[in-house]
């Protein structure tokens, strides 16, 4: 077999024999061997696409955090009205996320993620026409419903090209977007925030300028994507067989009663499902908050200086998210990764609450070494958690169950956020909710560690 000259591709190399496991192994080993230079081939051919579509689509789900800063003031919205509305986003996505995800697997990734872009582009640009909180309420939804599939779909369509070997380095490389869609999109925002074109409010232009590449995007998706390896014109012929064969070899022959949804009865599933309903509540409190959250204990900093320093956590996110992907698939270990992952958000939130009782610089000190804890592990669970229902599942049972997984546990992108809002307007604090979301993580990461071992899968 080709190998790959260190360090240059280390991050798609085979790992060496000699590097044994030093965690409990909990996934089978991968039966199918690939060359490396195939292995290289489709990562450069389609992870750099994938992490930039995932860019924005992230930052149109998460622009409101920056916009708040300003509507809060422009539409005299409390912080329990921006809570809901970052919340009811995730209603929307919940509706949809698994017959969307199930059409991704039975009918065409590259035509349903088109369909999926263009239509979040125009509800996201929609919002910046709002003057009222039902207003808000509704386009959140919407866009939420559109959005719906996207995110899981992706997960699945690495299926497609990735065997286990390399899929939790796939998962962390295409993901690793998400605390870069945080870095470029804070300080951007920012700078968004202070316009005043034609009358009207920087806020207003972000929801605009942010939401149009979408609808961009989505019409360049339709040739920019392959859906499966036997398609692939980009690859010789003799490489689409060796690939499509590896990836057939580890997709197990599925009982006829799971296409039919028996895999629901799987213990795995629902704690799964449980797991990232906490880790989402948590993270999505926190990551929508950030802003506000900074502005409170830097005193009033501008928008734009709030706007850098909401950046910081995410800088740590992108190189802790990467190095856990790269560990986890090492040791094929999954459950322990996903767990010292959301406890390191645990504990940086648990610090930044308790820092709202000081004062002066002691108090800022260790409420930003807080949040940047936080960001160590805000993301780092999910090449690890990611990898998980493969671990048990196949097939269209894989596909249904990564999306039910994913739609139930979105459900807390509802709950972080609004109880975060509600505690706020009721106590005039953020600390009580940081603590409340540290507790959320520390049970979900004794949820990963209830998981199984992984058997065959059905």
């Amino acid at each position: 077999m080709a190998e790959l000259d260190p360090p240059k591709h280390a991050a798609f190399a085979a790992p060496p024999l000699a590097a044994a496991p030093t965690l409990a192994v909990n996934l089978p080993a991968s039966p199918a061997v690939l060359p490396a230079s195939l292995r290289r081939k489709v990562a450069w051919r389609l992870l750099p696409y994938l992490f930039v579509i995932y860019i924005v689509a992230f930052l149109d789900r998460v622009n409101i955090s920056y916009a708040a800063l300003a509507m809060r003031g422009d539409l005299h919205f409390s912080s329990e009205v921006l809570g809901t509305g970052m919340g009811v986003f995730f209603l929307g996505y919940f509706l949809l996320e698994i017959p969307s995800t199930w059409i991704v697997e039975r009918w065409s990734a590259r035509r349903w993620m088109a369909r999926i872009m263009v239509t979040w582009g125009v509800v996201a640009m929609a919002t910046s026409l709002i003057h009222s909180a039902t207003a808000f309420y509704w386009l959140r939804f919407l866009l939420g419903a559109a959005e719906a599939g996207f995110f899981p779909g992706l997960i699945v369509y690495l299926g497609h090209w990735f065997t286990a070997e390399d899929k939790g380095k796939a998962v962390a490389l295409f993901m690793a977007a998400l605390p870069v869609s945080f870095l470029l999109g804070a300080p951007v925002s920012g700078a968004i925030l202070g316009l005043h074109w034609m009358g009207w409010a920087g806020w207003r232009w972000l929801f605009v300028l942010e939401g149009a590449p979408a609808i961009v995007f989505g019409l360049v998706n339709l040739r920019a994507l392959t859906d499966w390896p036997r398609e692939a014109r980009w690859l010789e012929a003799g490489e689409r067989e060796t690939l499509a064969a590896a990836i057939a070899r580890e997709a197990a022959p599925q009982p006829a009663a799971l296409k039919a949804g028996a895999f629901l009865r799987r213990r795995e599933i629902w704690l799964l499902a449980a797991a990232y309903l906490l880790i989402c509540s948590a993270s999505y409190g926190f990551g929508l908050w950030l802003p506000s959250l900074l502005k409170r204990a830097s005193g009033g900093a501008s928008n734009f200086t709030v706007s850098l320093w909401a950046a910081l956590p995410y800088a740590v996110a992108l190189a802790a998210m990467v190095w856990f992907g790269w560990s986890s698939d090492r040791r094929r270990e999954r459950r322990w990764h996903t767990a010292a992952a959301v406890w390191l958000m645990a504990a940086g939130l648990a610090i930044a609450a308790c820092a709202t009782h000081l004062h002066g610089a002691a108090a800022w000190g260790w409420t930003l070494g807080g949040f940047l804890l936080a960001g160590a592990g805000v993301y780092s669970y999910m090449p690890s958690f990611w990898a998980l229902p493969s671990a048990y599942l196949s097939g269209t049972a894989a596909a249904v169950a990564i999306g039910t997984i994913n739609s139930i546990g979105n459900l807390g992108g509802f709950v972080g956020p609004f109880l975060m809002g509600w505690i706020e307007t009721r106590t005039g604090s953020f600390a009580l909710g940081m603590l409340l979301l540290a507790g959320l993580l520390v049970a979900s990461g004794l949820l990963a560690l209830a998981l199984p071992r992984a058997g065959p899968k059905a």
